[in-house]
């Protein structure tokens, strides 16, 4: 999924298996530091990997953002998308952020042309901060995806939506 470079078109550019597997890698170490990760995904039917979901620590700032800032994210191979998977396991993911965790607060980041995602954003009650529009400084200068938007989500909003 992570080498398929249609299912990662709004990424700097598909992974290598080296990649993917040090992704893996930082996933884990993530869960023991943080007690939350981006997990695979299966489909409930088959077992079928459907993508990866959860949620990570940011590991970079973004300027007039509270940090740490936690991000919510997914990411589906072609077979998983336009089901509602990634919504479903985004109300998921959040409730188990503002429930479970005790976090006041989550992100959620992506380029503007990515509006796959951004309905899922907006389907989670997620509000557009354009004031909070970034360089996403892992991509390199020049990058047509380097500008990234960011939608976050309160405890407060999401307890009066639900």
């Amino acid at each position: 999924m992570n080498a398929d470079g249609d299912v990662m078109r709004f990424f700097e550019a598909p992974l290598s298996r080296e990649q993917s597997d040090e992704a893996i890698d930082r996933y884990n170490m993530q869960m023991v530091r943080d007690g939350f990760t981006m997990f695979a995904a299966e489909e409930r039917e088959t077992g079928a990997l459907a993508g990866v979901l959860g949620m990570q620590t940011m590991r970079y700032e973004i300027p007039n953002l509270p940090q740490p800032a936690v991000e919510i994210g997914w990411r589906l191979g072609h077979h998983a998308q336009g089901r509602g998977l990634a919504t479903e396991g985004a109300r998921r993911v959040i409730d188990h952020a503002f429930t479970t965790v005790g976090l006041s607060e989550v992100v959620a980041i992506t380029v503007e042309a990515n509006t796959a995602s951004r309905n899922v954003m907006r389907k989670l009650g997620m509000t557009h901060r354009p004031e909070l529009t970034f360089d996403h400084p892992k991509i390199a200068l020049g990058h047509a995806h380097r500008l990234h938007i960011l939608y976050s989500l309160s405890a407060h909003n999401q307890l009066s939506i639900n």
